[in-house]
């Protein structure tokens, strides 16, 4: 579905970047997709903490973006089990959510995430980041 949009996005010059979207909304997936495919990421999807860490084993993303509030196990520990399996541990997290405590951020720092944004996030914050992230 999503790769038609890719295409049409794809910047010869910029090295494809592989990034997991979790998140148990289809909508929030689908915006994150696009923001990252207008600047050349290639993506894949899980919809949930179980299914981001089998695709995380398989597809060994560079990044990946991970919501909290999901059904099942929620991002905080999914990001737990990423960080501490040496398979996926190298991967960095970043948490995009609309939990925005202080103490949610700082939880999920201790779970192992590299940043924490909270939704609604902007093309620009989003791309900032993964560039800082990524450039690390």
């Amino acid at each position: 579905m999503y790769a038609d949009s890719l295409k049409k996005y794809q910047h010869p010059a910029m090295p494809i970047r592989k990034i997991l979207i979790v998140d148990d909304s289809a909508t929030n997936r689908h915006v994150l997709f696009e923001m990252l495919a207008r600047h050349g990421y290639r993506c894949s999807l899980a919809e949930s903490g179980k299914e981001a860490i089998e695709k995380a084993k398989s597809e060994k993303p560079d990044m990946i973006l991970m919501d909290v509030v999901m059904p099942g196990m929620n991002g905080f520990q999914a990001t737990r089990k990423l960080t501490h399996d040496p398979k996926t541990s190298s991967i960095p997290v970043i948490m995009i959510t609309s939990k925005d405590q202080e103490t949610d951020k700082i939880w999920g720092m201790r779970q192992g995430a590299v940043e924490y944004l909270v939704k609604p996030v902007t093309e620009k914050q989003l791309v900032a980041k993964i560039n800082a992230v990524m450039a690390d």
